[in-house]
């Protein structure tokens, strides 16, 4: 790839020649109004909460943009490929009060989320759109975006039957519309964008789009956790190992019962360690689950329905480890997503079978440096371990 810097990126990444971010924003850099196919997408900010952006977002062109805002279609991109792509949605921004917010604005946004396929979408600035991303740690940055004046679908679009049904009913609860929203197949990220553009539950409300996603993942993943507690436990260590982006992903399915830990590793050089030695945090559930926030944020609820899903099509239990190490040269925010695709990624394959910890420790230091720093860091690890010496005395 040819290392150009590009504008649209302020020098954070190498576009290349080929960067359609650049090109779109040059054809809307002077312009107050584009016309094209939103994903559909729409962003609802956290900051000043209540008083918040709600905003509608699309490329300055119309066709088939669903990949755009769908991460489920993104684990054969590359991370270039995949910034290009969000780099060209274009975000109006309208501030609204989430407790009473402009009716106008609020059917704009919980239309636009029902819809599964792209919809064509007029969109009028204040003033033309500012060559800035804007990035975030729970979902993939966006591209260039202004003070909106007006905005308006030109077309409907398909919305599925049973989106349809949990939005006109608003006796059901947010939770189980979640549940039936799964269970019917709605990808997680459009359940999230539902959920955030306030279209479930009996009192609904704009959510901010950060905490909407982590609400998601933490729901199903409970969801799940209650049918695979009642499932047989594994008979044997089973070890995955997935490298993809800088990242590298472990994960250590032990014959116990169901509890979980999630561990990352961030090496310097990397989004969030600007020193000069590696990071290492683990935070781990038991059977019983928590009460509390996890410390390690939206990626360990990603993660950890990413690994009930796996269980559940198993229809086995076990006690589930799980490491991810950032390698340097991994310096942009782009999301919970990635760690909740590249782990369903990494379940599809198949596992590596063991009868010790021992031997899955010798076969895991074939792939990391940190295997004794990931021991002595682990609190389940640990807590698995005593459970062990225990039982040798009863």
């Amino acid at each position: 790839m040819d290392e150009k810097l590009c504008i649209i990126c302020r020098g954070r990444v190498f576009c290349g020649r080929s960067c359609r971010a650049f090109d779109h924003w040059l054809r809307i850099s002077y312009s107050t109004e584009i016309f094209g196919s939103s994903p559909p997408a729409i962003f609802v900010g956290k900051n000043n909460y209540p008083e918040v952006f709600a905003c509608p977002a699309l490329p300055p062109f119309t066709g088939d943009t669903e990949i755009y805002d769908k991460p489920e279609f993104w684990r054969d991109l590359s991370i270039e490929e995949i910034l290009n792509l969000r780099y060209s949605l274009i975000l109006g921004q309208f501030r609204v009060n989430v407790k009473k917010p402009n009716p106008k604005i609020l059917e704009l946004i919980q239309e636009l989320s029902l819809y599964e396929k792209p919809v064509d979408m007029e969109l009028k600035f204040e003033k033309p759109p500012k060559p800035k991303i804007f990035f975030d740690d729970r979902h993939a940055p966006f591209g260039p975006f202004a003070p909106a004046r007006t905005a308006r679908i030109c077309g409907p679009s398909r919305v599925p039957e049973i989106i349809e049904k949990v939005y006109e009913e608003n006796k059901i609860s947010a939770v189980d519309a979640i549940k039936m929203l799964y269970e019917r197949k709605i990808a997680v990220s459009h359940i999230q964008k539902l959920l955030s553009a306030g279209s479930l539950g009996k009192k609904r409300k704009l959510v901010p789009t950060r905490w909407a996603i982590t609400a998601v993942d933490d729901t199903i993943s409970k969801l799940l956790i209650e049918e695979v507690r009642e499932f047989q436990v594994i008979d044997d260590y089973q070890v995955f190992v997935h490298k993809k982006a800088r990242n590298l992903f472990i994960a250590i399915l032990i014959p116990r019962i169901w509890s979980f830990e999630w561990g990352e590793a961030w090496f310097p050089e990397t989004t969030w360690n600007f020193g000069n030695k590696t990071v290492i945090e683990c935070d781990s559930e038991d059977h019983n689950g928590r009460n509390d926030y996890a410390t390690l944020g939206g990626c360990y609820y990603s993660a950890r329905l990413a690994t009930v899903e796996h269980l559940k099509k198993m229809r086995r239990q076990a006690s589930a480890i799980l490491w991810r190490e950032i390698y340097p040269g991994f310096k942009l925010p782009i999301g919970v997503w990635f760690v909740r695709e590249m782990l369903r990624e990494m379940f599809l394959q198949k596992p590596v079978f063991f009868e010790t910890l021992e031997e899955v420790f010798d076969f895991l230091s074939n792939y990391s440096q940190l295997i004794e720093d990931w021991k002595r860091n682990s609190k389940l690890l640990k807590k698995i371990r005593e459970q062990k010496m225990l039982c040798h005395f009863s």
